[in-house]
Parts: structure tokens; sequence; C-alpha cells
């Protein structure tokens, strides 16, 4: 008899333990099957359409894990212990699951300048480097970031937030993700989320405003071919931008620093396995930790609510505005230069490498198939990378 009781206390104890009973009991909240849905459709847009999967998928996933009911010494992510300015590192390690240990590479600033490090090993600067006034058309790309962070502010956001929900008109998700977790911790789910899917989302969010500020003149103009780049400009030319950045905005050197080791690192030739390293090891493992973790942070108490779906509509106001300031800059250096410059090539300015610069070239091949715009909106498109660097430098210096 004594063998039952214990058996049936033992079967009771189980049950009390289970996600079912914990989701649906006092403590637990029946909202994380929302957000549980939600990382299924995320799944869906990474996996079926394709869409930015490689982190898409991780921050999918990392919200999955998030969201599933678990007793308090069986959860594997705690977003509480991170929002508070200074954070109990003791209480993380000792008491912290996986995602806790993972999540400080995103609170301590390591992951955003690891991915820059492998985006530089990737880019060719060259284009660039031909043609020096694209990084105006990346300039005035990062329109989008000041015009909705003085809008944000208006608001009723505070300034620090307001610089986090502005950087996403950068469409850059480690740079956005660099300063939301200094200056604004508890917006980070929404705002990553909300800069990787309209990443993905280019080919859906930028035409219909490219055919909308040109004309189907100016959609068609063929540009010159760019000069050949030697080798020492692009030997010199990380050196110099880290030099000139370091100067003007010392919060950008992490991201912008980054970025030009790898790109010297590919360059000099002299080192092929760290540009192999940087661009392929590094890159992906530090993409599934970010992403994972990242996607961690969105649990329903933090993402379901009013103020997180604003934030998602004025990422996309702030996308929208950055791809309309690029093209309107371009249509100006199209009238300056007598027609010679293809105004499509300024939504490439964008920080979204390389679909933004597809997205250039494929309208563009729509007016006219003999238009090969690519290599010119590249310009733009990695001066988009360092613009929304220094964007972030700048809100840092500012707010930090």
């Amino acid at each position: 008899m004594e063998f039952f009781t214990t058996l049936g206390a033992g079967i009771v104890d189980f049950v009390k333990e289970t996600g079912v009973s914990i989701l649906f009991g006092q403590d637990g909240n029946p909202l994380n099957l929302v957000m549980i849905a939600i990382a299924c459709v995320l799944f869906y847009l990474a996996i079926v359409k394709g869409f930015e999967p490689l982190l898409l998928l991780p921050i999918a996933f990392g919200m999955l894990l998030t969201n599933l009911p678990a007793a308090e010494t069986s959860r594997i992510f705690h977003a509480e212990w991170f929002v508070q300015k200074d954070i109990d590192f003791g209480q993380v390690l000792h008491d912290g699951g996986l995602l806790d240990l993972l999540y400080l590479g995103v609170k301590l600033g390591i992951y955003p300048p690891l991915i820059f490090l492998g985006i530089g090993a990737m880019t060719d600067f060259g284009p660039l480097i031909a043609n020096p006034k694209s990084i105006l058309l990346g300039a005035a790309a990062q329109l989008g970031v000041f015009i909705t962070f003085l809008g944000a502010n208006l608001m009723g956001f505070t300034l620090k937030e307001a610089s986090a929900i502005g950087i996403i008109g950068g469409a850059d998700g480690p740079t956005a993700i660099y300063v939301t977790k200094t200056l604004a911790p508890d917006l980070l789910p929404a705002i990553a989320i909300a800069a990787y899917s309209y990443m993905a989302l280019i080919p859906l969010i930028q035409p219909p405003i490219m055919k909308l500020l040109t004309t189907k003149k100016e959609r068609g103009v063929v540009m010159e071919q760019l000069r050949t780049v030697s080798k020492k400009e692009k030997i010199i030319f990380p050196v110099i931008v880290t030099i000139v950045v370091g100067l003007i905005v010392p919060d950008a050197v992490p991201l912008v620093g980054m970025l030009m080791l790898g790109n010297l690192i590919k360059e000099s030739g002299v080192a092929d396995r760290l540009s192999k390293t940087a661009q392929n090891e590094l890159m992906n493992i530090v993409t599934i930790f970010l992403g994972v973790t990242v996607g961690a942070t969105a649990t329903a108490d933090n993402f379901l609510s009013p103020r997180t779906l604003g934030i998602i509509a004025l990422g996309l106001v702030a996308f929208a505005i950055s791809t309309a300031g690029g093209l309107l800059f371009g249509k100006l250096m199209y009238k300056l230069t007598g027609g010679k410059v293809n105004p499509l090539i300024g939504s490439a300015g964008v920080s979204a490498v390389p679909m933004a610069a597809r997205m250039s070239q494929k309208v563009g091949q729509e007016e006219n198939p003999s238009n090969f715009l690519l290599m010119h909106a590249m310009g733009p498109n990695v001066a988009g990378v360092i613009g929304s660097a220094v964007a972030a430098g700048v809100f840092l210096a500012l707010y930090a």
C-alpha cells in the first residue's frame, strides 16, 4: 500500500513539473503560446520563404526556447537579469542557464563587432574607392535613422530609446543590437526582430519606393564602368578609415575598426587562413550565438504589447525613409552630373549588404535589360555599413 501511495505522490509531483501544468498554473503565462506561434511564423519565413535564414532561424529558435514553460530552477534564460544597469555576474555564472551565459556576448558588446570582422573579410571596398562620391549616398541613406529618432522622441520615447529605434533605419542588425543592448536593453527583442525582418523583406519594401521616387528615364540610365582599383589602394583604405573615424567618432571604433580589420586581413593577401576563418567558422559560430540569444529575449511579457507594435512600425518608417533619402540624393546627383548617375543606386545606401545592391540591379534591369548597376550600387551599399556604424557611434557618444 505504501508503494502505491509513494507512486501516486511521485506522479502528482511529476505532473506539477510538466510544462502544461506550469503554463496554466498560478505563475504561468498562456501568452507564451502566442510567442511560440510567432516563432513558428519566423521558421516559415526563414525555411520556406528564405528570408534571412541565417539569422531568422536561430532567432526564432531562441524565441521558442525562452517561451517554453519551465520551473524557475530549469529556465535557460532570465531576461530580467540583464535589463538592470549593473549585472550580477556572479548570479549569472552560478545560477544562469545556457542562454544566460551566451547572452553575455551580447550584453558585453562582443558579438556585433565580431560579426563586423566577418563582414569586413567578405567585403570588397573597390567600388567605393573607385567612386568616392558613393559615400555621400551611404550618408544620405541614414536620413531615416535621425528622422525616426526625432519622431520617436516626440511620441514619448526617451532619447536612449529613440536612438535604438532610429538605428533600425540603418538596416544593419548587428549595429542595431550593439546600440540597443547599451541604451535600451528592454527593447532589444522588438528592435532586433524588426531590424532583421526588414532586411529580409527588402525585395518587398524597396522596389515600390524606388519606382515611386524615380522616373522611367532615370531608372534606365546606364552608368560608365568603374576604374580598376589597385591593391595598394585597397590596403591603405581600411587603415585610413579607421584613423579618421577614430579621430571623429571614437564610439564607432569597435564596429568600424573590426570591419576594417577584417577587410585589411582579406586585402593584404598574407593572412588567407585568418581571412577564411573570419568569413566562415567565426562568422557562423557568432551568428548562431547572437541569433539564439537575441531571440531568447523575446518573452511574452516584454514583446506582446502596443509599445512593441509601435516600435516595429517605427522601424518600418525608418527603413522606408532611409531608402527614400538615398534615392533622393541619387536624383540630385543625376541632375548635377547631367544624367550620368542612375538614382537607383542611392537605395543601396542602406547597410543591407548585398541585398540592397541587388535590388538596384534588379529594378534597373527591369527598365533596361542591358543595364548592370550591381558594382555601382555596391559603393553606396558598403558606404552604408560604415554610415550606420558611425550613426551608432554618434548615439552612443551622446547618450551612453
